[in-house]
């Protein structure tokens, strides 16, 4: 979810849209919305309330820089994963 706050500030229905697209096709609103509510309490995202232009009012959320530093190294520990489990898959053990 970051990774796809990062990309620019964003709501919870367009981030939920962006992740199906990627294959996330099991992701309901209830577990999305909870995980934004951590993100935002560890100060990794912040959030502003402004209207709709389709109704009630909406949450948008962007990366903190404390975000940003997170969101690299959980990049670099997963290229580093995905390494290690390629070796092994692979058999270059």
């Amino acid at each position: 979810m970051l990774a796809v706050i990062a990309e620019g500030e964003t709501y919870g229905y367009e981030i939920l849209a962006k992740l199906e697209k990627c294959g996330f096709e099991a992701l309901l609103e209830g577990t999305l919305y909870p995980v934004l509510t951590r993100l935002e309490k560890k100060k990794l995202v912040s959030c502003r309330k402004e209207k709709s232009p389709y109704g009630p009012m909406r949450k948008y959320y962007s990366i903190t820089e404390e975000g940003t530093a997170a969101l690299e190294t959980f990049k670099e520990n997963y290229e580093k994963i995905t390494a290690a489990a390629d070796m092994i898959l692979r058999g270059k053990t």
